[in-house]
């Protein structure tokens, strides 16, 4: 099945939901949220789900994680989802915000800005080395100066922070953004349809 026929049929699925106001149990339900964990063993990913649904300013905010098994029907399924704890990069109010796995708590970190750079697309050279044709890695952690440097493909922006010191060890995932999906669903915990949003290019033939 082509992505744009699941992007659709994921689609009418949010519209036949919202229509019903989900008093048919027949329909499946849509679920959509920000990747923070995925087992490739037993193919569950774990995900915070989208509160706004809005694609420039989402709101990743609902406790606890949705769990879900991928379709075991790979013409159904996207791209595996890459996880990441970083749900919100707030450069005005200084603050990132992160699903901490060892809490099972979303948790806004204070941070001090050592650097910011905004209108940075991902073809500019501070992202992307153009000789080896493929982006640079981020984030990155620099442990002796208790920094970290990410980069918002959405936001354009890249950006060096520092961290309060209990936070410095904690993983370089904790700092990066999960892949956004969408799947949906009939039975809680099993996805019929599944879309990894982050890495589809829904107008490619």
């Amino acid at each position: 099945m082509k992505w744009t026929n699941i992007l659709l049929s994921l689609a009418a699925a949010s519209l036949v939901v919202s229509v019903s106001g989900c008093s048919k149990e027949d329909y499946p339900k849509v679920e959509q949220g920000r990747t923070v964990a995925f087992n490739k063993d037993t193919r569950e990913v774990t995900l915070i789900h989208d509160s706004a649904i809005d694609p420039m300013n989402p709101r990743y905010d609902v406790l606890p994680p949705a769990v879900f098994k991928l379709p075991t029907d790979p013409a159904e399924t996207g791209p595996e989802p890459k996880p990441g704890q970083r749900l919100k990069l707030d450069t005005d109010k200084k603050i990132i915000v992160i699903y901490d796995a060892k809490t099972q708590k979303i948790v806004d970190i204070p941070i001090t800005i050592t650097d910011l750079q905004k209108s940075i697309d991902k073809e500019h050279p501070l992202v992307y080395d153009k000789e080896a044709k493929k982006a640079k890695k981020f984030p990155t952690v620099d442990k002796d100066k208790k920094a970290v440097t990410v980069y918002s493909g959405r936001q354009k922006m890249l950006t060096t922070f520092s961290v309060p010191d209990e936070y410095i060890g904690y993983p370089e995932s904790t700092w990066d953004a999960g892949d956004e999906v969408r799947l949906t669903y009939r039975t809680p915990g099993q996805a019929l349809r599944f879309m990894n949003i982050t890495k589809t290019d829904i107008y490619k033939r």
